[in-house]
């Protein structure tokens, strides 16, 4: 095994800045199953080992999610706000989901190519991840990706969702502060984010402000937030051009200012319990199925059973009723890394 392979080697590595360490582990963290360590005595590293020994120093940087439908100018309202985060000082992180290719799974890269201008720039780092059928406009690896990336000490998380319109709620679970960016013209399209996409907003942007009913389309939505009647914070609306970074710094400047009223308030504090706890209950969901769908595999079980519904001979409940309770206690004792 290559000396840079060592899990000592590549963490540490990570911890000091290192470009690479910091793509190889993302690499494992996204390809890896998230509870899952290396092999016991291989000295090979896994996803978990990573997570684990990085963990302690994530909560670091500032997580800031990008939504919208496909067309609205993300990529490059991103591209316009690192240039300006960077010309402040700060490190930052981007994670762009990109939609699977439907022939290999990975990443399109669009959105990479879009954000081209900053790829040589050291102080950012971008990772393109693929959706890979994941519904909710992330990826499922991209909360481990974003904690790798505060590990690696980015003052700035950018986190960019494929665009595919109102089911884009998980980026709300992520992110602290949730840029929604509409464009004018969408028609139905404004009207339709009320139902979704506007409760997770808390700065929406009017980009490709150039274009006739930029102002129709901030009234629209000044009007969505007045029947949504949010408490506490009041989403601003901003209008950009970002192609030419045309207020784009008074993006910036409104995500500052929502940054000061979270952390003042204390909501950023319970945003943080209500993401830990969510992760807690997602985790043991993830380890539990895992060890009971493989006790069930390994006695020839699962098959049977998946036999008896094909044939409606069984209900697909009753079923998994079945496996739970013929399987579940056996698989309380037992690691989902390997290790004793």
């Amino acid at each position: 095994m290559p000396q840079d392979a060592q899990p000592e080697n590549i963490i540490t590595a990570l911890l000091a800045g290192d470009r690479r360490a910091l793509a190889r582990a993302i690499t494992i963290v996204e390809n890896g199953p998230a509870g899952g360590g290396g092999s016991a005595g291989t000295g090979t590293i896994g996803a978990s080992d990573i997570l684990r020994e990085t963990y302690k120093l994530t909560g670091r940087s500032y997580i800031l999610g990008v939504t919208g439908p496909p067309g609205a100018g993300k990529s490059t309202l991103v591209d316009t706000f690192a240039k300006l985060l960077r010309a402040q000082g700060k490190t930052v992180g981007i994670v762009a989901v990109d939609p699977s290719s439907p022939f290999t799974g990975g990443a399109i890269l669009g959105d990479r190519i879009r954000m081209n201008s900053i790829g040589t720039d050291p102080g950012i780092f971008i990772r393109s991840l693929a959706t890979r059928g994941h519904l909710g406009g992330l990826s499922r690896a991209a909360s481990d990706v974003v904690k790798v990336l505060d590990a690696s000490g980015k003052d700035v998380i950018i986190v960019e969702t494929v665009g595919v319109g109102q089911a884009e709620v998980e980026i709300a679970g992520l992110a602290h502060t949730t840029i929604v960016v509409v464009v004018p013209g969408m028609g139905d399209d404004v009207q339709a984010i009320k139902a979704g996409i506007l409760e997770i907003g808390d700065v929406f942007v009017v980009n490709k402000a150039d274009r006739e009913g930029a102002d129709r389309a901030v009234m629209e939505l000044d009007v969505m937030l007045d029947l949504a009647n949010r408490q506490g914070w009041r989403p601003p609306i901003v209008k950009t051009i970002a192609n030419t970074g045309e207020n784009v710094a008074a993006v910036v400047e409104a995500v500052e200012r929502h940054r000061r009223h979270i952390t003042d308030s204390g909501a950023l504090e319970r945003r943080r319990m209500t993401q830990g706890e969510n992760e807690i209950r997602e985790l043991v969901g993830r380890f539990a199925a895992a060890r009971i769908l493989a006790g069930a595999e390994e006695s020839g079980d699962f098959a049977a059973l998946a036999q008896r519904v094909a044939t409606r001979g069984l209900d697909p409940y009753s079923a998994a009723e079945e496996i739970l309770a013929k399987h579940g206690e056996a698989a309380g004792g037992q690691r989902n890394d390997g290790r004793e």
